[in-house]
């Protein structure tokens, strides 16, 4: 009877260890990529401190489903022949940097989409930005998929709080666009974006450089969908941008040659 006593346990273990595996990184990897438009930001730091009492924190709450169709008032297009760089996501140490190097070396000037907590911990690319005459757009204080789902009040506060942390490195910067994380847009986040002064800006052109492709994929892909006054959807934050960095001499020469290239008005 002891070799089956023995062998029970050595089962029990098993099944115990292999009930361990949710929500592991091999498990998510597994999975496959999320289809959200970047991939996670950093976490944000956590203060040294005594340790604090632990207490279970009631998820945040959403008020109200996506809608199944954009909402109006998004800008999509320029509204002229020229179209429009942006990149999302940033200010990152180590993308960002090279891709203004790109743009300073082509000419040419984009909006970036800044993430608050990114703005905070870089003011010098925020400066650096502004100070080589691209334009600036709110990004939502953490990338929060669902903050246009959340109440209006919370909204309004993380708005408010990612143009502080803008205007703490450029105080007197001008923030004219928002863009909500992954493009889940709701009536209501449009509603606050503009009581702020911000007009809600979408894209037409989205090369999905999120998920990774080659600079050759990027760069055919952009090509195949810009027309006259597209909006380019880019990112130089939320991950290893190297792809997408590779690929913008390659579309911004294309896009520069079939309508030109300027910021939005």
């Amino acid at each position: 009877m002891r070799p089956r006593a023995v062998l029970a346990s050595g089962l029990a273990l098993i099944l115990l260890l292999g009930g361990c595996g949710d929500g592991s990184a091999a498990d998510r990897s597994a999975a496959g990529p999320s289809p959200v438009a970047s991939a996670p930001l950093p976490a944000e730091p956590t203060p040294s401190a005594s340790p604090q009492p632990t207490r279970s924190t009631p998820p945040r709450r959403l008020v109200r489903p996506l809608p199944t169709k954009l909402p109006a008032g998004l800008r999509r297009t320029t509204g002229v022949r020229t179209v429009a760089l942006t990149f999302d996501d940033g200010p990152d140490p180590t993308w960002t940097p090279k891709i203004l190097d790109r743009l300073r070396a082509a000419r040419v000037t984009a909006t970036f989409c800044l993430v608050g907590t990114q703005a905070r911990r870089h003011p010098d690319l925020v400066r650096r930005i502004v100070r080589e005459g691209h334009q600036l757009c709110n990004h939502s204080w953490q990338h929060d998929l669902d903050l246009a789902r959340r109440p209006v009040a919370e909204i309004r506060r993380d708005f408010v709080r990612t143009n502080a942390a803008i205007r703490a490195a450029v105080p007197d910067a001008k923030v004219p666009f928002y863009r909500q994380p992954g493009g889940r847009w709701t009536r209501e986040v449009v509603t606050v974006a503009k009581q702020l002064g911000m007009r809600s800006l979408h894209w037409d052109v989205d090369p999905q450089d999120w998920g990774k492709p080659t600079a050759a994929t990027i760069t055919k892909r952009v090509r195949a969908a810009a027309r006259p006054g597209s909006v380019v959807l880019l990112h130089d934050g939320g991950g290893n941008r190297a792809a997408t960095l590779a690929a913008c001499s390659h579309l911004i020469t294309d896009l520069k040659r079939r309508y030109g290239i300027a910021p939005l008005r």
